[in-house]
């Protein structure tokens, strides 16, 4: 670990400090009071701005394609012409692949394309009775669009610009960094203090959700496997696995702890790949997997934003919106994640590595486990009815009993669970503690371990309270109280990654004038700024 002088970044630290501790407060006293909250904030969003939220994915998408297929844009290096890699190109790709997204992979894999092809999306309840040929169809489809390029074009376009703003222009290692195109000076003052407590007060939110998810989906295949209740206490267990696991991981730091758990963890998934191509329904998986993909292509803007205008109703605000504001969540943070790992690497390898191949895997590992489960499903495989007995995180446990060593797949899939929330949880609050810190270049120095503690700590608490809450209210399930409190923690963030967009746009068609580590002399950042600010 750096021995350089490393303090609080107070005006943030404090200020998230007070406001953890009034959600979680709140959510003991007055679980209802919390619960109702959360619902009025999230038909707010939804009713208000679900428009702005697909529009933001599309144009996010488009960005990604430009990078990729620009020579002038993808040529430039982020780092400067003299920078090079930190680590090899498999591992670059299986930390952004496992850093981000993974437990939501592993969770809806089997969840969503069942539910859709059980329950008939909105849009198209006219169109197709649930459980025939046209469901599975709009129910792999409909994954391919949660879970393909357009998921990780958000955090692709932010770590270009994060990246650039950072390596490139020599400002801060902060969020607000990608904000001087449009804000200048100002993006470095009480501006930038107020988007860095935004970003982490989502990702705080953003990580709660998902440790909570995995709590769940963790508890659940405990109780299939042992017979073992899920409680309050066996959650709260769960999570305290989880914190001390990755707590240890990360005081490894990025380097080792990431690198590592993210190697095993992809190598566990490409091997669940193929063992359920080979030994599942493998005829009817390429087939299906394919057709869905030529759906998927032709309507991919009707999906892209049906928001359920006419009739109001929730499915766009539980699925599609659900999703991107988990990304929202998730973006800025990612963002500095990836342009720290991608130092040496021109935009259009990062293009690929966190917008199309992380994408392609999605499709990928949806087209496989989709296709298979349907076909059981409409084999009498049992997994709906699972899912409406034991709730939804049983699913996957449900669709491995259709396969052979069914039981010795169940707990290699916990494995991969718990590798694939502590890999995330393990990022993410390395990155978040870099915010909160004061440091010359935090680009580059490990936080202190007591910080990252802070962190594991508070968004564990966050998440057992969501899901204790969910149950003892009763008005949400735990699946969709873990929705509502990614929805409400990215709500404000929607505006700053608007603003980010907007940035990174003007940053890349201007890259001349912003290009600081290759020529300083006609750069317009200011570098007396950068050296006040770093040093605070």
């Amino acid at each position: 670990m750096s021995k350089e002088k490393i303090s609080i970044r107070k005006p943030v630290f404090i200020t998230m400090l007070i406001l953890y501790a009034a959600v979680i407060i709140v959510g003991l006293v007055s679980p209802a009071s919390f619960s109702a909250a959360e619902g009025a904030i999230v038909n707010f969003a939804a009713s208000w701005f679900g428009w702005l939220y697909d529009i933001t994915a599309i144009v996010l998408t488009v960005i990604c394609i430009w990078v990729l297929f620009s020579n002038k844009l993808g040529s430039i290096k982020i780092g400067g012409e003299n920078a090079k890699p930190t680590m090899s190109k498999w591992s670059w790709f299986v930390i952004s692949l496992c850093g981000g997204i993974a437990t939501g992979i592993v969770f809806w894999g089997i969840a969503e394309p069942i539910t859709h092809f059980m329950s008939a999306i909105p849009y198209a309840h006219d169109v197709y009775e649930p459980g025939t040929a046209k469901a599975a169809l709009y129910a792999i489809s409909t994954t391919y669009l949660h879970w393909g390029p357009v998921l990780y074009a958000f955090y692709c376009v932010a770590g270009i610009g994060i990246g650039i703003a950072v390596y490139n222009m020599k400002l801060p290692y902060r969020v607000c960094s990608c904000l001087y195109p449009i804000l200048g000076d100002k993006a470095m003052g009480a501006i930038g203090t107020v988007v860095d407590i935004l970003c982490i007060f989502g990702l705080a939110g953003g990580v709660s959700a998902s440790l909570g998810v995995s709590a769940m989906q963790l508890g659940a295949g405990l109780g299939i496997l042992t017979g073992l209740t899920p409680t309050n206490m066996v959650w709260a267990l769960i999570l305290m696995t989880i914190v001390i696991t990755f707590i240890i991981s990360s005081y490894t730091g990025i380097g080792k702890g990431v690198r590592f758990l993210s190697d095993k963890n992809a190598k566990i998934y490409f091997g669940l790949m193929i063992f359920v191509l080979l030994f599942g329904p493998t005829k009817y998986i390429l087939n299906m997997a394919t057709e869905a993909m030529g759906f998927h292509i032709q309507n991919f803007f009707v999906q892209s934003t049906y928001l359920d205008t006419f009739e109001g109703g929730m499915w766009p605000t539980w699925w599609t919106i659900n999703y991107w504001s988990f990304m929202i969540a998730y973006t800025p943070l990612i963002g500095m994640f990836l342009a720290k790992i991608a130092q040496g690497r021109t935009l259009k390898e990062f293009t690929l590595y966190n917008f199309l191949l992380p994408g392609g895997f999605g499709i990928l590992w949806f087209g496989i486990f989709g296709s298979a489960s349907i076909n059981y499903e409409v084999n009498g495989g049992g997994i709906w009815n699972s899912m409406q007995e034991l709730g939804t995180e049983s699913a996957v446990f449900a669709f491995f009993e259709n396969l052979p060593l069914s039981n010795i797949l169940s707990a290699l899939f916990m494995v991969t669970a718990f590798l694939s929330v502590v890999t995330l949880a393990d990022s993410m609050t390395t990155t978040i503690s870099s915010l909160t810190i004061k440091s010359k270049n935090a680009a580059t120095v490990e936080p202190p371990a007591t910080i990252k503690i802070f962190w594991g700590v508070v968004m564990s608490a966050l998440a057992l309270i969501n899901i204790i809450t969910a149950n003892n209210v009763g008005e949400v399930s735990g699946i969709n109280a873990t929705k509502q409190l990614a929805i409400v923690c990215a709500f404000p963030l929607l505006f700053v990654v608007v603003a980010m967009i907007i940035s990174t746009v003007k940053m890349l068609v201007q890259y001349h004038k912003y290009n600081t580590v290759d020529d300083p002399e006609n750069s317009v950042v200011k570098k007396e700024l950068t050296v006040d600010f770093e040093g605070e």
